[in-house]
């Protein structure tokens, strides 16, 4: 069995990717080919946004973000502690300070009120400008953006969304990525929700201005000329094939959120009586399921049967960013963030793709539901 099963996929849209590939390697439009501005008009038409510009990687997304927002030394951007380390170290990399905040302990999300307190003490501290808030759709669950425009708005602070694990979700029946964070970043890492076949990522907002900066930034700070460099920029270019492949599966990415939907609902509907599933979507609300991950007691000893068993899992993640390494100057140690830590060490996915089929579904169930009753 798989984590996540990408051949079945490319099994069935082979014809689809393999004659788009075959198209880019004929027309040798390697850099910039026709494909990536069909992709970032096709993205565009499938979150709602106004305006997508195509990049490197998620983590460039990010790092794009923060610089055509103006994000730099002496400011403050509050962000999640549970996340992955991509999320804070763009945030570093600009000579800005990453000021982590705690999360709910059902959602997984960013936790409202430990952000606040923090941007207000940041705030009255006087020695960092409070410049963005960076929220994160965790395991694919959309925050809740209502609550975190309204909190930027109150302190004046920029909203950025690393969606890299939610686009294709919804909140109140709009996409994630249609412009209600100032802007929406996302990842197609092959392991993602909509991933391609290396690297990539785009970055989705209503704002021109934001856009055309963004866009000038991935291209060496280009102006209007290829020689006018106007401000100081990256190189974060997506490939044209790695255009190429998302185009067929953008296709199917509708399709394939039902069929994650409906797995979820399997597992849940399985597990909810034993172990802390997931929190159900409501309303117009849409996971986009980037994982699934419950909350178990004893994880690591459940994680080594389940691999005894042969069902596959993963950890996401087992330290917060303000108790690593890298990051453990910049956070307040441990017992600071008691959710995000506690969570740590209770969280478990299981595998989560489109293709996996009920007798599969009920398999890792069964196994799962055996692990954490060794004795029974």
């Amino acid at each position: 069995m798989q984590f996540i099963d990408l051949k079945t996929q490319y099994a069935l849209l082979k014809p689809e990717i393999d004659a788009r590939i075959q198209s880019v390697l004929e027309a040798q439009a390697f850099i910039q080919g026709p494909e990536v501005r069909e992709l970032e008009a096709a993205l565009a038409d499938f979150s709602g946004a106004r305006r997508v510009v195509t990049c490197a990687n998620g983590t460039d997304a990010l790092q794009l973000a923060l610089m055509a927002l103006g994000v730099g030394p002496g400011d403050a951007v509050f962000v999640p502690s549970f996340t992955y380390t991509a999320t804070a170290e763009v945030i570093l990399l600009l000579g800005a300070r990453p000021v982590f905040v705690d999360s709910d302990p059902d959602t997984f999300n960013i936790d409202f009120e430990s952000a606040e307190a923090a941007i207000v003490r940041t705030r009255d501290g006087g020695v960092l400008r409070p410049a963005a808030l960076l929220t994160v759709d965790l395991f694919g669950l959309p925050v809740d953006y209502d609550r975190a425009r309204a909190l930027a708005d109150r302190h004046g602070l920029a909203f950025i969304s690393d969606a890299a694990q939610g686009f294709g979700a919804s909140f109140k029946g709009r996409r994630v990525g249609s412009g209600m964070a100032d802007v929406t970043t996302t990842s197609f890492f092959p392991a993602k929700p909509l991933g391609c076949y290396g690297d990539g990522g785009a970055v989705f907002t209503d704002d021109d201005r934001i856009a055309d900066a963004i866009r000038s930034i991935c291209l060496h700070g280009k102006g209007h000329e290829k020689y006018d460099v106007v401000r100081v920029g990256v190189n974060s270019r997506l490939d044209t094939l790695q255009a190429a492949v998302l185009l067929p599966k953008l296709a199917v990415f509708g399709d394939e959120l039902e069929k994650r939907h409906a797995v979820a609902q399997r597992y849940t509907a399985r597990l909810k009586d034993h172990v802390a599933t997931p929190q159900a979507a409501e309303g117009d609300d849409r996971f986009a399921w980037a994982q699934y991950t419950v909350k178990v007691p004893d994880r690591d000893g459940v994680q080594a049967r389940l691999k005894a068993a042969g069902v596959p899992s993963n950890v996401y993640y087992p330290r917060p960013m303000h108790l690593q390494p890298a990051y453990i100057e910049y956070g307040g140690g441990e017992g600071s963030l008691p959710v995000a830590e506690g969570l740590s060490h209770l969280v478990l996915s299981l595998p989560m793709h489109p293709y996996l089929s009920v007798a599969e579904i009920d398999m890792v169930s069964d196994a799962f539901l055996s692990a954490i009753n060794p004795n029974a």
